[in-house]
């Protein structure tokens, strides 16, 4: 069989003194992974405020600038809570994947003791991480920014300041899929909202005045129609992720499967929970995807 770079590295690691236990602080206790995870980055920060911010503008323009003027009270409430409860669930599913570990592995548990106390079998092999000192299990990454390994990390997300990973990438797919669903409606109420201002008085179909009216609308119609394009992409590739069962970055690599091949039902059910139902939908519901414990790395 071809060796391919991604053997060639791996079996580096395979060597007694690569691993260099010695050099390892101890892992971290169990009572540490359960406090809040909060990725500290300047950059992801910013990038999760100016979401929240750009979602608060857009239901500022509908609810003020569109619905609330309008004469028709059906439209008004029908259009007010689907566009209200759709931004809800966006930013619930935002806070979630933001404020989930997506499956971290602690960090410096290399130590000469924990593998000891492995008690690996003669030709067991295990992986070390040489930027965060831990034993990695398949399929898991490092994540530069979240300075940690990241099992099944599927890329890090500035905009929810956190990586995808095996145990937040449900949250992230809601959140792709609300925010395009709230631009979609934005852009549909601007269109109708610009129609029925051309028919009327402009001074009657917005408490503003006309040019700051039209200010308002042509900013949420351009961010409206820029996510729109950006997260509809973003969720199909992720769900395309999810049924092959191979994250962005084993597809960027083109690492060679080493893993059971499922259906692709079967790996929808270890993302969003089994058996399907309206909580797929829900970012409150956590799906029992059996995961492993965070203390087995044996490969």
């Amino acid at each position: 069989m071809m060796i391919t770079p991604v053997h060639r590295f791996r079996d580096i690691e395979r060597k007694p003194e690569y691993l260099q236990p010695e050099k390892c602080v101890p892992p971290p206790s169990r009572a540490s992974l359960e406090t809040m995870w909060f990725i500290r980055d300047g950059c992801g920060i910013a990038c999760a405020v100016v979401t929240w911010m750009l979602v608060f503008y857009a239901d500022f323009v509908v609810l003020l600038v569109m619905l609330v003027p309008s004469r028709d009270y059906v439209y008004s409430v029908i259009n007010g809570t689907l566009f209200n409860t759709l931004a809800f669930l966006a930013l619930a599913s935002h806070f979630r994947a933001m404020l989930t570990d997506p499956g971290a592995v602690p960090k410096g548990n290399a130590t000469k003791e924990f593998i000891e106390s492995l008690q690996l079998k003669p030709g067991q092999v295990v992986y070390k991480c040489p930027k965060c000192c831990s034993i990695k299990p398949d399929r898991a990454h490092h994540c530069s920014v979240c300075k940690r390994c990241i099992r099944k990390m599927d890329h890090h997300c500035p905009w929810v300041n956190n990586c995808v990973g095996e145990n937040n990438q449900k949250y992230f797919v809601l959140f792709t899929m609300y925010i395009a669903l709230i631009s979609l409606h934005a852009l549909i109420m601007v269109g109708f909202h610009f129609l029925y201002c051309f028919e009327e008085d402009w001074t009657k179909c917005s408490s503003f005045s006309p040019p700051t009216t039209v200010i308002l609308l042509i900013l949420l119609c351009f961010e409206a129609l820029l996510f729109l394009i950006f997260t509809s992409v973003m969720f199909g590739t992720q769900v395309h992720s999810i049924c092959t069962d191979e994250t962005g970055i084993e597809q960027l690599k083109k690492e060679e499967r080493r893993w059971a091949k499922k259906t692709k039902w079967m790996n929808m059910k270890a993302v969003f929970g089994h058996p399907f139902s309206i909580a797929w939908l829900s970012p409150f519901a956590t799906p029992d995807q059996g995961k492993a414990d965070p203390y087995q790395y044996v490969v």
